[in-house]
């Protein structure tokens, strides 16, 4: 397998927590790297970390940087060296399998949708994020790629969110959901309504309408929306986990007998920690493009790249590429492209919210 490309600069904690989190897996999973960065800087940090002269990394000199603030497509024009944009590139000629970047969601989508354009059959890409459930972790999609859909993209993004469940989960025949604001099918807007209809006679496992209140209650293996709705689904949801955490914290140290009970319960609420904890998945793939891309949380640390890096690695080897590609190859894969004649259309855009 080809090495992984690392945006080494892309994060809040870049480039060491990145290095270090790419490094552990580099060490565990026996991949190479290719770092992607400016030279100097990728040097230095590489200096911190015993061992790192055994492993397989290469570095790939890139001076700019996208910052989180700035507007991706702006960015991207001014800074053609920027390392995100490096790091697709070499990708798309053959020096790296795959890219991950914990940096800034829009550049690292623009610049991916340039250099790999889209698989056959394949209006919009998709993050496919993992998220927790009562039961088994299900996926969610979109969460960011795509802020303005029309009713067949929700459709696409339902085979390919399948396609994608079946390799990430193990899951033979994923329960597909629509995220909307009520079981029935007239409930929501006209997005959904419309999506609907065309996900009942879509190649999928269609199980309706699914509630925010259900998201995680694992009764929908794949749950489908729009980017802005996928993203602030995800963002409302870390914001709770993130309370809830920190008001136990603070009831179970409260007294002397609510430490003792802490204690004594220490380990189930660290094993709730990893349930809920985003850094346990790492990244979300960015689907529906000829080329891999693994997007990772802004904030992650060096256990989340781990894992981001292990799972891009694993993607790679499963071929997640070819078999997405098949699902579009099926001439029922784009039941959804046929639209009523009622349906307004609206722009789409690769900007996170």
């Amino acid at each position: 397998m080809l090495p992984i490309a690392v945006d080494a600069m892309g994060g809040d904690h870049a480039p060491d927590a990145i290095i270090g989190g790419a490094l552990a897996a580099a060490r565990r999973l026996g991949i190479g790297l290719l770092l992607v960065g400016p030279g100097d800087v990728v040097q230095r940090s590489l200096s911190r970390f015993a061992g790192a002269d055994d492993l397989d990394v290469q570095v790939l000199h890139a001076p700019d940087r996208i910052e989180m603030a700035e507007a991706a497509s702006a960015a991207l024009r001014r800074k053609p060296q920027a390392s995100i944009r490096v790091a697709v590139e070499a990708v798309r000629d053959g020096r790296a399998s795959a890219v991950f970047s914990a940096g800034h969601t829009g550049a690292a989508v623009m610049a991916a949708h340039a250099a790999f354009g889209r698989l056959p059959g394949v209006d919009r890409p998709a993050l496919a994020t993992t998220i927790p459930t009562r039961m088994n972790p299900a996926i969610l999609l979109d969460s960011g790629a795509t802020v303005e859909c029309r009713p067949q993209h929700l459709v696409q993004f339902a085979v390919m969110g399948s396609a994608y469940a079946r390799v990430a989960l193990g899951c033979e025949s994923p329960r597909v959901g629509l995220l909307s604001v009520g079981e029935e099918e007239s409930k929501g807007n006209d997005l959904t309504r419309e999506a609907h209809q065309l996900l009942k006679s879509a190649p999928v496992r269609f199980v309706g309408n699914v509630e925010g209140r259900d998201v995680y209650s694992g009764e929908a293996d794949v749950i489908v929306c729009d980017g802005f709705t996928g993203n602030v689904t995800l963002k409302i949801s870390e914001g709770v986990v993130e309370t809830v955490e920190r008001l136990l914290h603070e009831e179970l140290t409260a007294t002397v007998g609510t430490r003792v009970g802490y204690l004594l319960s220490r380990h189930a609420f660290r094993r709730f920690r990893k349930r809920v904890d985003y850094a346990e998945y790492g990244g979300a793939p960015l689907i529906g493009l000829d080329g891999l891309c693994v997007i990772g949380h802004g904030r992650s640390s060096a256990k989340a790249v781990r894992s981001a890096v292990g799972m891009t690695a694993r993607l790679v080897n499963e071929r997640l590429l070819d078999r997405l590609a098949q699902q579009f190859r099926e001439p029922c894969a784009t039941n959804g492209e046929r639209r009523s004649a009622s349906s307004e259309p609206r722009a789409a855009s690769s900007e996170r919210p």
